[in-house]
């Protein structure tokens, strides 16, 4: 798949975009593709909100990370303000896909 860029923004793959390679190379209808990928995305949305780590063979692992609270600063008054303990999610790429952006890139047409 090459990605074109029509902007000076990094370009991005979008849930649209996935819905019609669905609809473009396996067959579905239009509806049916972008059920599935919400229905994908609302998964590992739910996985991770209930503090399950998403593994994706191949691809990467998602998982929650309990961040303390800690002193931070406002850069533009220099105030001193408190950061409150929050969740965040991280991602750590599986080896297969660092090898493939290694070996291969990204094909971009501008």
């Amino acid at each position: 798949m090459e990605l074109s860029v029509d902007s000076l923004e990094t370009p991005a793959l979008t849930k649209a975009q996935l819905a019609d390679l669905l609809f473009d190379q396996i067959g579905l209808n239009k509806r049916e593709s972008k059920d599935m990928i919400d229905a994908f995305f609302d998964l590992i949305s739910s996985s991770l909100i209930e503090g399950s780590d998403v593994k994706i063979s191949g691809f990467g692992n998602f998982q929650i990370r309990t961040k303390a609270p800690r002193p931070g600063r406002n850069p533009r008054t220099g105030e001193s303000i408190p950061i409150q303990a929050r969740r965040v999610v991280t991602f750590h790429a599986s080896h297969k896909l660092k090898e493939q952006i290694q070996n291969e890139g990204v094909k971009l047409v501008v």
